[in-house]
Formats: C-alpha cells, sequence, structure tokens
C-alpha cells in the first residue's frame, strides 16, 4: 500500500478520534442524561458527513488522498457507525435489499450479542484466575 495513502488514514483517524472524544465529552457536560447522547451525537453528525461528502466526492474532482483522509481516516475513527449507515443505503440504492438488511441486523443484533458474550467471556475470565 502507498505510503502517503497509509500516512493520510492514520493523520485523519487521529484527528477523528480526538473529534470524537471531545464532541462525544462535550455533549455530555452539557446535556446531562443517562442516555448516550455523546454517542447518538457523534453517530448522526458522522451519517451527516459520510453523506454530503460521499456525494460531493461523486459529482467533484477531489484527490484520492483527500477522500481516504476523510473518509476512511477522519469518518473512520469519528465513528464507523457512518460507514455501516452509508453501506446500508448504498444497498438498498442498489435493491440488494436482502444484503442491506443482512447487514443491519447483523450489525445491530449480532453486535449486540457480540458484546454480550466479549462480557460474560470477561467475566468467566477474569473469575476463572482468581
Amino acid at each position: 500500500m502507498d505510503v502517503m495513502k497509509l500516512m493520510m488514514i492514520a493523520l485523519g483517524g487521529a484527528i477523528g478520534a480526538l473529534m470524537r472524544y471531545s464532541i462525544a465529552g462535550l455533549t455530555h457536560k452539557y446535556v446531562a442524561t443517562i442516555f448516550p447522547i455523546g454517542t447518538l451525537t457523534v453517530n448522526l453528525t458522522g451519517c451527516l458527513l459520510i453523506g454530503f461528502l460521499w456525494q460531493l466526492f461523486d459529482s467533484t474532482i477531489v484527490s484520492e488522498n483527500l477522500r481516504i483522509f476523510l473518509l476512511v481516516g477522519l469518518l473512520g475513527a469519528f465513528t464507523t457507525f457512518s460507514t455501516f449507515g452509508l453501506e446500508s443505503l448504498n444497498l438498498l440504492r442498489d435493491g440488494e435489499i436482502r444484503y442491506a438488511a443482512l447487514n443491519i441486523i447483523g450489525s445491530v443484533v449480532a453486535g449486540l450479542v457480540c458484546v454480550f458474550i466479549g462480557v460474560v467471556s470477561a467475566r468467566f475470565f477474569v473469575v476463572g484466575f482468581r
């Protein structure tokens, strides 16, 4: 892989991660609630940005490095939920209803199941070493 592309991904990723941390933290600071409003804010903002940039880049000439920096690096670290949303929308747009449903159900339901399995596994692992 091209070294410049890797550097663009790394730089964008660092900035995106810092943005996610800052925006989620600020949201939680000013909106006191048990609901994960910071994460929702980041996810929805990321979805808006990836949709806007995807369409913009489709109709304008933008360097591959800038695309990778913004879409893979920055937004990839900011929230992978935006990529999930874009890929699901593209599948729906292309008439791939089954694959879109599989992606949506698989990501949400199977994701929750995997989190549960991870929690149970960690508890078993910790208890097993006591």
